[in-house]
């Protein structure tokens, strides 16, 4: 399921002393089946557009499409555009409010209509497909950790069986061992399911690993719109802008600068273990 968002703006408290003007003659589109990385600084507009593309939010102006469909023209009732186009907020522990996990995660597809048998094999599938098992069915959500918690909001969404999943922050508050179980399991989605991914994070270090393609929002416009390794390379503007690159594309760089032979479109800690493997076994300097 493609996106598309042609000349967007959208403005909050219109015509009032509070008006903002959150994104500018946004222009861009997301293909289906990409694995696509949203940052930008606290106010760039990022969490703003994330809610243009299922009708969260309707633009001042411009369009949104969903295959191409424009989603405000009342071709298609927007319920059936959000259950196709998944939103999982940042914290979205903080939403879960049944007694018990089972029921916290068949809550979309009983709105749906969906008769018993499939929404419980929806559960089911869905609480499978983010890593946990049958035991906690009966748990009540907040017995859970932090990592589960988040994990059962996203089955909630995944039951659902959207074509495009959002999330915005999805690792905030995680330890290291949660953050990476959550966007291991986010990988496994895109390739098993074929669904497309859109990942908005702070971490440099996730969307250097993890994506396929980086948008970079910065004052309600998109800045860059690149592969990681490419949006990466504009270390000084990024850090204009409040953001900044992977700290093992900082120690590629500097190794770069020190005279040593290395590929400075490095990413993940890998990619810089391959390449410093290779310099020190050939002892090359320029």
């Amino acid at each position: 399921m493609s996106i598309k968002i042609d000349n967007l703006t959208y403005i909050y408290s219109a015509n009032t002393p509070f008006e903002k003007k959150a994104l500018d003659d946004v222009t861009l589109e997301i293909n289906d089946g990409e694995f696509v990385g949203l940052i930008g600084h606290t106010g760039s507009g990022k969490s703003t557009l994330i809610q243009q593309f299922n009708g969260l939010l309707k633009p001042t102006s411009g369009d949104v499409y969903v295959n191409d469909i424009n989603i405000h023209n009342k071709q298609k009732p927007l319920k059936e555009i959000r259950q196709k186009v998944g939103l999982v907020f940042q914290y979205p522990e903080h939403q879960l409010f049944e007694m018990t996990v089972y029921k916290d995660v068949a809550y979309g597809p009983t709105n749906m209509g969906l008769d018993a048998k499939e929404i419980d094999k929806r559960v089911k599938d869905a609480i499978s497909t983010v890593g946990l098992n049958e035991e906690i069915y009966e748990k009540s959500p907040f017995e859970l950790s932090g990592g589960q918690k988040r994990r059962v909001a996203i089955a909630g969404v995944l039951a659902m069986e959207p074509d495009v999943l959002i999330l915005d922050e999805p690792t905030a508050g995680l330890d290291p061992r949660g953050r990476d179980e959550i966007l291991d399991e986010l990988v496994k989605l895109h390739q098993e399911l074929g669904i497309t991914v859109i990942l908005v994070s702070h971490s440099m270090e996730d969307v250097g690993k993890y994506v396929e393609r980086i948008i970079v929002m910065d004052k309600g416009k998109v800045k860059y719109d690149d592969t990681p390794k490419k949006v990466f390379n504009h270390i000084k503007e990024l850090e204009s802008m409040g953001l900044g690159v992977p700290q093992v594309t900082y120690l590629m760089h500097e190794l770069k600068d020190k005279g040593f032979m290395v590929s400075n479109e490095v990413t993940t800690i890998q990619e810089a273990y391959d390449e410093i493997l290779n310099i020190v076994s050939k002892d090359v300097r320029l």
